[in-house]
Formats: structure tokens, C-alpha cells, sequence
């Protein structure tokens, strides 16, 4: 039920049927209240300047955007970087040092998914996971990184920094609820977007590829892998952020008649300890260097 839930709003916000559009043009008084709710907050704080550069990379819109690749793209070109975020779906709360910059120190149900992606990708990288990303960026400087990159954190305007933000394309464009944006583009406020195969490309790579691969994803808006699909025996999708069982992937295995199970990064770190046979579809990005030259 849950499941088949999030497919449906996912289906609203981004490739809506006509009796969804009619439901969106209905709400749409709640997502004028809502969108001027979020412009007051937005007028109503102060940027506090913590000395230390800041970039926030996420998109105005609920749902995957392909951060996670990008920010990992940055981090890789500093020494001593810190990465930030709220750490959705852990099992835990508050501040926790995922990474510092030597060795991962926790496992993944504590960090969750995209921390721990972060953790394993960046050797250098200090990687903090915390809803409030205040104490969290302290804690950054603290140990010494140079620079703070914040996963997703466009929403807090009271942290001075510089957002980049992903161009998601949609056919809804209306804020929630009636479509997918969670706020503007604000003016007065300091934003660089992105464009997909414009700013940054997609580098694909498939390891461990078997004879019949069966695709199991838990990500925002899974049909954005089919154009970086190999030929797959069954496709499985599950709601963003969910926590696999052994037996479950074992049924699908099974099921299938497959060889293994083809997962994205963010799937590996969660099931790579149950020792399954896997194949990995890594998903990185390449950035162009005028990107790079604008934002450090």
C-alpha cells in the first residue's frame, strides 16, 4: 500500500494523468497559501556566516535529482572537504560522525543511505549527518575541513551560503500540493542552476555484470534508469530510502531465475553485507570545468 502510494504521487508531480491534473488545478489555493506561507519564512530569516565557505547542492523540487552524484563530484576536488545532510532513513538521531577523515565509523543503519555513499566515495571527505545542520557545520570546522557542502539544504535560509541547484524537468510546476516544489526561486537570493548534459554528464558504469541480471532500486523516481538500463530479466521498485530484508532479495533472486541482482550505489551499502550475488550500476557525473571555475 505504501509503496504503491509513493508511485502514485511520483506519478503526480512529474507525469500527471488527466484526472491528477484536475486533482492539481483543485488544490490549487492550498499551494498558493503554501508557496506565500514558505516566501514569508524565507523574508523572515537572517544568514548567519559561519567563516567558512558553504555550497548547498540540491533542487526546489520533492523527489531524486541526481545530488548525491554531484555532490560527491565536488567533494572529490578538495583535500579536506565536509559533507552534511539531514541522513534520511537512519536509525538514529542527532549529530553523528559518520566519517572522519580516516575511517568510516559507523554502519549504515546509523548513517543512513547517501551518508554512507558519501563515506565510501570520498576517502578525504568528513561526513556528518544532522537535522539541524548548525551544530553540524561547527563540528566541520572543528575538525579542520576547508570547505562544507550541504546535501540538499537549499530550504535553510538562515545559513549564509551559496546554493546550486539541479534544473529537474516536470510537467507539474506548481507548489505542493498541487505540484512538486517545495519553494521558488526566491529573488534576493544567491543560486546557481544546473542542467543536466549541459553543466555536468552522467558517467555510467556496470560492474560485475551476469547473464540475467534482475534490477532492484529503492530511489526517487526509479524510471530514470531505464535509458542507462542494461537488458534485465525483472525490473523491482521500492520507495526511496527503503530497508531491505536478505529474504525479500532472495525471493526476487528466485523469482527471477536471476544470476544477481543489478542495484545503484545507494542499494549497494545497504545489502552488500548479506552476501548476495550483486552487479552494480554506478551512476556518477562529470562536471564541467567553467562549473567548477563559477562555484570555488
Amino acid at each position: 500500500m505504501k509503496k504503491s502510494l509513493v508511485f502514485w504521487v511520483e506519478e503526480y508531480f512529474y507525469n500527471p494523468s488527466l484526472l491528477q491534473k484536475l486533482l492539481s488545478f483543485f488544490l490549487l489555493p492550498l499551494s498558493w497559501l503554501y508557496c506565500f506561507v514558505m516566501y514569508l519564512r524565507f523574508r523572515s530569516k537572517r544568514a548567519e556566516d559561519f567563516k567558512i565557505k558553504i555550497i548547498s547542492v540540491g533542487n526546489l523540487t520533492v523527489g531524486g535529482s541526481g545530488k548525491t552524484p554531484l555532490v560527491t563530484a565536488f567533494g572529490a576536488a578538495f583535500k579536506n572537504p565536509a559533507i552534511i545532510l539531514r541522513g534520511y532513513g537512519r536509525n538514529s538521531k542527532g549529530l553523528v560522525v559518520v566519517k572522519d577523515a580516516k575511517e568510516i565509523l559507523c554502519d549504515v543503519s546509523v548513517s543512513g543511505d547517501e551518508a554512507m555513499i558519501y563515506a565510501k566515495k570520498l576517502p578525504n571527505a568528513v561526513v556528518i549527518v544532522s537535522e539541524d545542520r548548525k551544530p553540524a557545520i561547527k563540528k566541520a570546522k572543528e575538525m579542520g575541513c576547508e570547505i562544507v557542502l550541504l546535501d540538499d539544504a537549499y530550504s535553510k535560509h538562515d545559513i549564509k551560503k551559496l546554493d546550486v541547484l539541479i534544473d529537474v524537468a516536470t510537467k507539474n510546476n506548481f507548489c505542493l500540493p498541487s505540484g512538486p516544489y517545495r519553494e521558488r526561486l526566491w529573488s534576493f537570493k544567491e543560486a546557481v542552476v544546473l542542467q543536466e548534459d549541459v553543466d555536468f554528464t552522467r558517467v555510467v558504469t556496470l560492474e560485475a555484470q551476469t547473464q540475467r541480471m534482475s534490477l532492484v532500486t529503492a530511489i526517487a523516481r526509479p524510471s530514470r534508469l531505464n535509458k542507462y538500463l542494461p537488458k534485465v530479466v525483472g525490473k523491482h521498485y521500492f520507495e526511496d530510502h527503503h530497508s531491505f530484508t536478505k529474504e525479500e532479495l532472495q525471493a526476487i533472486l528466485e523469482a527471477d531465475n536471476a544470476t544477481s541482482l543489478l542495484v545503484t550505489f545507494k542499494d549497494y551499502v545497504k545489502i552488500e553485507s548479506f552476501g548476495l550475488p550483486l552487479s552494480l550500476l554506478d551512476l556518477e557525473v562529470k562536471v564541467d570545468t567553467n562549473v567548477l571555475d563559477r562555484l570555488f
